[in-house]
């Protein structure tokens, strides 16, 4: 592609409040391109998870450009934006966000559903995407009958179930232990392999190591961007187990 992914031009973001403005991004220049794998890093509070939000197309910048897939997304309409999120951005949650009354089958389908995909199209891509997690054998449990490992899981299956431009996790393995925060970045890993393109939030050091470039904020500001050398392995996680 002669163009990158995403590029952001001067990205702003001020919450006004009664009293004062919080500056939560502050001129934020950044482009990912096509199948990298990079993690936003930094301490809490140095908007992290907002730059996260308006990547994701969830919330609109103060000021400033962002283009998607060469687009500038200040184009699109309301529909358009919500489009856009459905098939072209897949998201991984802290808090998993599956829907408790539905199987995990439902849950990983649910959003091809809002494609108006057939039947039997969603039934194939429904099924590979369990089975690239592990989960296949789970279809049929509620969310409430897995483990918190075994729940991101099934996260991952349903944000790649849409075969979306990129990946956004929002601090994937915060609410997991140590064992099956692993299992979870092996997986992410193995998609990036695979050529998709991931963008990670994440405040542990140890999963930045997974990442080709990590991104350093601080104050809303991008202080230090790394590249992993070329020919250099990531850490890699341990094999899934279910767990």
């Amino acid at each position: 592609m002669s163009h990158p992914l995403i590029r952001l031009e001067g990205i702003r973001k001020v919450f006004a409040g009664d009293e004062i403005e919080t500056h939560a991004l502050d001129g934020i220049h950044l482009t990912i391109d096509y199948a990298e794998y990079v993690a936003i890093a930094g301490p809490s509070g140095c908007g992290k998870s907002t730059m996260l939000s308006i990547l994701g197309l969830l919330d609109t910048p103060s000021d400033g450009k962002y283009w998607l897939n060469n687009r500038p997304v200040e184009s699109l309409s309301v529909a358009e934006r919500a489009r856009t999120r459905n098939r072209e951005i897949g998201f991984i949650f802290q808090s998993f966000n599956l829907i408790g009354d539905l199987s995990v089958y439902e849950n990983v389908e649910l959003p091809l559903t809002y494609m108006g995909m057939s039947g039997a199209e969603r039934r194939t891509r429904v099924e590979q995407a369990l089975e690239r997690v592990g989960m296949g054998h789970r279809a049929r449990h509620l969310p409430g009958q897995l483990s918190g490992g075994q729940q991101q899981r099934v996260a991952v299956a349903r944000a790649v179930v849409t075969q979306p431009s990129i990946l956004l996790a929002d601090e994937p393995t915060g609410n997991l232990d140590s064992h099956n925060g692993e299992i979870v970045m092996q997986l992410l890993r193995e998609l990036h392999q695979d050529g998709a393109t991931i963008c990670m939030v994440t405040h542990d050091p140890r999963y930045v190591q997974h990442a080709t470039r990590t991104v350093h904020l601080f104050d809303g500001r991008i202080v230090l961007e790394d590249h992993l050398p070329q020919g250099e392995p990531a850490a890699l996680g341990v094999v899934a187990q279910d767990r």
